[in-house]
């Protein structure tokens, strides 16, 4: 089709660079006849481009915008039952629905991803060791199938393929409208206890003892800590606040939130800008301007759930070559080992991350779905040098090794191998996939390399990626 454009396109993490040819549909019609003219050409849908790595890439071949198939189709003000185009943003949800009460069942750290796009990765949030992922609280999809088919998958109606398409990175079809169930609220703010804890045992016996009182957990690690100190963390457990909570100053209008003026990274930072020492003064400020402990604290859901929303573009901080965000998760019986000797090497190895988040997750949803039982930690690190993906390829023969796995909505250099002693129902996936794209139509960069698409590419390498 002439309307594709032939562009470079990036994740978030802005690694790896690529060129596509890219269309961006308004009606639904318009992706039947993207379909209908593919020819050789695999294709991807992509929302805002907000997953970290390659998984809505598509070196040389096509990829299908879908952020202006973005219309609210249904609310139900009694059930809080809600169908959107999947390109709708959840930042455009909350922005109608917090000041009518509703609010999202699950979120992730940003509020830019497309609600397609977040059922694709069957996103969690600091809720998922009580509420799942969003999944759970999906009640029904609609899928183009690659045949043009458009099939309605619910938890019991095509059920095989709803829990295929969850989680399973946008490579069962082409999602087109998600209907979700959002949660009823009071008021715009989020009531917050911190509680800091000097190590990493002291964390992790806290978030065992704490976490199920809270609707909300997450945890901040100093991840340049060594010695005594390594996992020392500042703990943020949330609950949405009542209205006869919020600050007199808001309690007129309890739902209405006050807007903050958002910064933008004008330029790319150069590349020496991230690097140990300035990670190490920031962990150190950031560890200490928190009190040991202060409970009640009332707080915007905008700075609670979406503090990095507020610099746009706060991936230039990087510089042009970008960063790997890191996320692992270990199953309970080896969490704690597991994440003691991530932290300890990577404290070894000096590769330092501003964020460093840990949270604990409950039982797995989708078949390729992330979490498991156990806790999670999520690392920015920003791409150097052939040292640093050795160390990476070290983290991930020790998750495996301790029965743990790594995110696909974030990964970007994962191998094959790993993947398939990851994920231990991958063929049942792969199954369904051949069942309803056979010809392996939908495909990304991200289902090449870590063979979900059948077709496998050596170790992802520093040099094997285009980095600016």
């Amino acid at each position: 089709m002439s309307s594709f454009k032939s562009l470079s396109i990036t994740g978030w993490g802005r690694y790896p660079v690529v060129t596509s040819e890219v269309y961006r549909p308004e009606r639904v019609r318009e992706v039947s006849a993207i379909l209908a003219d593919l020819h050789d050409k695999a294709l991807i849908a992509r929302g805002y481009g907000r997953s970290y790595g390659d998984a809505s890439l598509n070196s040389g071949k096509r990829v299908m915008v879908s952020e202006r198939l973005n219309r609210i189709l249904a609310f139900d003000d009694q059930t809080g039952l809600l169908t959107c185009e999947a390109g709708v943003q959840l930042k455009d949800i909350l922005d109608v629905f917090v000041p009518r009460g509703w609010f999202l069942p699950v979120t992730p750290g940003t509020k830019f991803p497309s609600l397609g796009g977040s059922f694709a990765c069957d996103v969690h949030g600091k809720n998922h060791h009580r509420d799942g992922s969003i999944s759970r609280h999906t009640h029904e999809i609609e899928l183009m199938l690659a045949s043009g088919d458009i099939v309605r998958c619910t938890p019991a109606e095509n059920s095989e393929l709803f829990w295929a398409t969850a989680g399973g990175m946008g490579l069962t079809g082409i999602l087109l409208t998600v209907t979700i169930q959002l949660q009823r609220i009071e008021s715009a703010y989020i009531s917050v206890d911190f509680r800091k804890t000097r190590d990493l045992a002291e964390t992790m016996d806290l978030c065992e003892s704490e976490d199920d009182r809270y609707h909300y957990a997450v945890c901040w690690i100093d991840c340049l800590a060594s010695g005594k100190s390594i996992g020392r963390s500042v703990l943020m457990h949330g609950e949405h606040a009542r209205r006869d909570q919020v600050p007199a100053k808001f309690a007129k209008d309890p739902l209405r939130l006050h807007k903050k003026t958002a910064l933008t990274i004008p330029m790319d930072f150069p590349g020496w800008a991230i690097n140990p020492l300035s990670v190490k003064l920031f962990n150190f400020g950031y560890y200490h301007k928190h009190p040991q402990n202060k409970m009640g604290v009332i707080t915007d859901y905008d700075t609670y759930f979406y503090p990095l929303d507020f610099v746009l573009e706060w991936n230039r901080i990087y510089g042009r070559r970008g960063f790997l965000q890191y996320q692992c998760v270990f199953p309970l019986e080896t969490s704690r080992q597991g994440m003691f000797k991530v932290l300890e090497i990577l404290s070894q190895q000096q590769i330092a991350s501003f964020l460093a988040v840990l949270k604990r997750f409950g039982p797995q949803e989708g078949l390729l779905s992330f979490p498991m039982p156990g806790y999670t930690l999520a690392l920015d690190i920003p791409i150097s040098n052939q040292r640093m993906f050795d160390t990476l390829k070290q983290l991930d023969e020790l998750v495996v090794a301790e029965g743990g796995r790594i995110y696909l909505g974030k990964d970007a250099r994962m191998s094959a191998a790993h993947l398939a002693k990851m994920y231990p129902k991958l063929d049942e996936w792969k199954r369904i996939k051949h069942q309803v794209d056979p010809d392996g139509i939908f495909s990304s960069d991200l289902s090449r390399r870590v063979g979900l698409c059948g077709v496998r590419r050596l170790d992802a390498a520093f040099e094997q990626g285009r980095i600016l």
